[in-house]
This record gives structure tokens, C-alpha cells and sequence, in this order.
């Protein structure tokens, strides 16, 4: 059953994927004058930015736990600053949702984007394309470190994408939220504030 819910995990990983392609696309696509398809992703997401980016919040915190709390997956150095990260968006995205204040969500950016270099810095190491610093192993003389690959499910998708895909989907939350500008507040619901 454990090994269920890693692939449940990734599944999410790969369609959060395809909304990080898609938001690419859009915004690749306003950049060069075609606005349309970003303008359909604001509406979509219109008003719910915070709630999707608690909603990948909580997912990715509670599948870090699973992983090392529930299948032991001994978290490195690396996988604890991303952590220090992803934990606190959690709850703070949760109180900025519920309240619907959307003017802090731009303060919240360095988070994820700390977060997202971290987490491809540790691709990098994980697939041997830089050496793994010394700080990086668990316990000295431990063949577990900052490499070491604990899953790799579709072929390829371990733990710092997942949380790689997280943190690129914050931000890309994070950034519709805090898009809004003073014209485009009217068409917001009654209740919700920019």
C-alpha cells in the first residue's frame, strides 16, 4: 500500500506538470503579444490562486512526511531546505485563502523560488551531473546521502521533482495571485479582495 500512494504521488507530479507546461505556454505566448490563453488560465484560476497553491502546499508537506516518517526515507541536507520551504506555505497559504487576502501572496515568492533552485541542485547531484559536496552524507561513512535516489517511479520522477514540481506550481499561483491590478478588481466576487 505504500508503494501506492508514492505512485499517486507522482501521478499528481505528472499532471501538475501539465499545468506547469501549459502556464509556460500562456505566458511564453503573452510575451510575444498572444494574450488569450494566459487570459483563460487567470479565469480559471480567478479568485482560487491561493487555494490551489495551499492545496499543492499541503500535498507536498504531507507527502514529505509519508516519505520519511511513514516509508523511512532518511531526509538529506538538501531535502531539509527545501522543507524549510514548502512547510510554512502550508499553513500560511491556508490563513491567506481562508481570509482571501491576496496582496501578501507576492511576499511570499522567495519561498518556492529559494525552494525550486534548491530543488535543482539537488537534481544535479542526484544524477551525478555535479559531485556531491562533503556536507551531503547523513552520517559519515553512510552510503546514503544528498544522491541517493530513493524513488524513481515512471522513469523519471524522484523525490526532489516532486518537489521541484511543487515549487513551480507556487509560483506560478503565487504570481496570478498577485497579478491583479486595480481595473481588474471589479470583476472580482463580491466577497473576495485584491
Amino acid at each position: 500500500m505504500d508503494h501506492d500512494v508514492i505512485v499517486v504521488l507522482c501521478a499528481l507530479a505528472v499532471a501538475g506538470q501539465a499545468v506547469i507546461a501549459l502556464m509556460l505556454l500562456a505566458g511564453l505566448l503573452a510575451l510575444v503579444g498572444v494574450r488569450g490563453p494566459l487570459d483563460s488560465i487567470r479565469r480559471i484560476f480567478w479568485g482560487y490562486e491561493l487555494w490551489a497553491g495551499f492545496v499543492v502546499a499541503a500535498i507536498a508537506t504531507g507527502g514529505s512526511l509519508f516519505l520519511s516518517e511513514i516509508r523511512a526515507f532518511i531526509p538529506c541536507d538538501l531535502c531539509w531546505f527545501q522543507r524549510v520551504c514548502m512547510y510554512p506555505l502550508s499553513w500560511i497559504l491556508l490563513v491567506l485563502a481562508w481570509r482571501g487576502d491576496h496582496r501578501i501572496s507576492r511576499y511570499l515568492l522567495p519561498f518556492p523560488v529559494f525552494g525550486a533552485g534548491v530543488s535543482v541542485y539537488h537534481l544535479l547531484i542526484e544524477h551525478g551531473v555535479i559531485t556531491e559536496p562533503q556536507s551531503c552524507s547523513i552520517l559519515p561513512g553512510s552510503p546514503v546521502g544528498c544522491g541517493t535516489q530513493w524513488i524513481n517511479e515512471f522513469g523519471y520522477i524522484t523525490i526532489p521533482l516532486l518537489a521541484l514540481t511543487g515549487f513551480l506550481l507556487l509560483i506560478g499561483f503565487l504570481v496570478l495571485a498577485s497579478a491583479g491590478s486595480g481595473e481588474e478588481t471589479a470583476t472580482l466576487p463580491a466577497d473576495a479582495e485584491r
